[in-house]
């Protein structure tokens, strides 16, 4: 099983979704948390940080990430260990800088959250994004 790691970027109560493009192999068309595999030799936290620099421009402050979540994800004959991460705060503005990647990147509510890639995890993000609002 490979492991994947992706990152919530929360600021002002707003969470940064990454749109998957809809040619992608896994989780085409949706909504996500940025991220990606993590490669051999990699932590998880190491793998966040330079996921979202390649895909999101931006240096995460390391301190400020917390574990939110893990959980399998993908097909039964493919499944992937994913883990979670809130990030509280980074350098740089992010961007779409892996147009292979994702279509379009935006900011969103717990209001105005797509339909969730994973159930468990929108339902973990949802808690912490009120948890950080309140």
């Amino acid at each position: 099983m490979h492991g994947v790691v992706v990152g919530a970027l929360i600021r002002d109560g707003r969470v940064l979704l990454a749109h998957r493009r809809p040619d992608k192999r896994a989780y085409p068309n949706v909504w996500d948390l940025p991220g990606g595999l993590i490669e051999v030799g990699e932590s998880e936290l190491d793998a966040l940080t330079r996921e979202l620099d390649e895909e999101l421009g931006v240096q995460i402050v390391t301190d400020s990430a917390s574990h939110l979540c893990r959980l399998t994800a993908g097909s039964s004959d493919e499944p992937a260990l994913l883990s979670a991460w809130l990030v509280g705060d980074w350098q740089g503005t992010p961007v779409n800088v892996a147009p292979e990647e994702h279509a379009d990147i935006g900011w969103f509510t717990v209001e105005e959250l797509p339909p969730p890639g994973h159930p468990l995890l929108r339902a973990a993000l949802v808690a912490a994004m009120q948890s950080d609002s309140g």
